[in-house]
């Protein structure tokens, strides 16, 4: 018999300031069972017990080799197969991918936790953000010619479509929102990915991040940065995609997939 699953992703902006604030107690009542966090500024060893009771089977986090950046962590009571950091991906090791496989039902499915580069700080990291971008799509793309269904959640960096920010206009020439960088994820979905939020709805004002600046999030002028896709294969058995806008303790909300395997 089929079940469905639910997957999380939020990323969180250092895991050990939402563990003061408490802010992911939430996932204890939430029956995830798969959370990938992004962001966490820490190492493994640095990511906090007491930030929810619920003990997971496995936590894999993805460290940063410059301490008190990126990282990222994916806790999961589904049993994995095989786990790494992509390094063919994130070359400069920087903590950006938790990479596990498992199967559901008869799926093979390779799962991704990612946190993608920001482009804004200098031309440098822009490049790097697109050079990314097309490392992670090939090694997609390989796992798939190997029989693999994909699901990829975590933080993007960039609004895909006008849709997908308040103010479109007055951010057309920002890092994130680029023609070139939403050409690439044109180039993503053609290969047969899909955007689960937007396969089950096209409502506007559906946003992942506000600026602490000017009251943003109070105000809901956002960015939808933040994503999960999956394989074409994977589309008949999306049952609801969503994100979860009223959880608070970061800039970013967290994003939700329900799965049926």
């Amino acid at each position: 018999m089929a079940k469905t699953y639910k997957f999380i992703s939020w990323n969180v902006n250092g895991i050990r300031a939402v563990d003061k604030k408490e802010a992911l107690k939430w996932v204890d009542e939430a029956n995830i069972d798969i959370l990938g966090i992004q962001e966490t500024k820490s190492q493994k060893s640095q990511i906090p017990e007491s930030i929810f009771d619920k003990e997971y089977k496995t936590l894999f986090a993805s460290e940063s080799a410059i301490k008190g950046r990126s990282g990222t962590a994916l806790f999961t009571d589904i049993e994995t197969t095989f786990e790494c950091n992509c390094p063919t991906v994130d070359v400069l090791d920087e903590g950006r991918i938790n990479e596990v496989h498992f199967t559901l039902g008869e799926k093979d499915i390779a799962f991704f936790n990612v946190y993608f580069p920001n482009g804004q700080s200098k031309d440098e990291r822009l490049v790097y953000k697109m050079e990314f971008y097309d490392r992670f799509l090939e090694h997609c793309e390989n796992l798939k010619k190997d029989g693999k269904s994909i699901i990829v959640c975590g933080d993007v960096n960039t609004a895909h479509k006008e849709i997908d920010l308040a103010r479109p206009k007055a951010n057309e020439k920002k890092s994130g929102f680029l023609p070139m960088e939403r050409e690439w994820m044109d180039k993503f979905l053609s290969h047969g990915y899909v955007d689960t939020l937007r396969e089950k709805t096209q409502d506007e004002g559906l946003y992942s991040w506000w600026s602490y600046r000017a009251n943003a999030r109070a105000n809901n002028v956002g960015w939808r940065i933040d994503y999960f896709y999956v394989s074409d294969d994977l589309k008949a058995n999306i049952k609801d995609a969503y994100i979860l806008n009223e959880v608070m303790g970061s800039d970013h909300c967290p994003i939700a997939l329900e799965i049926e395997l």
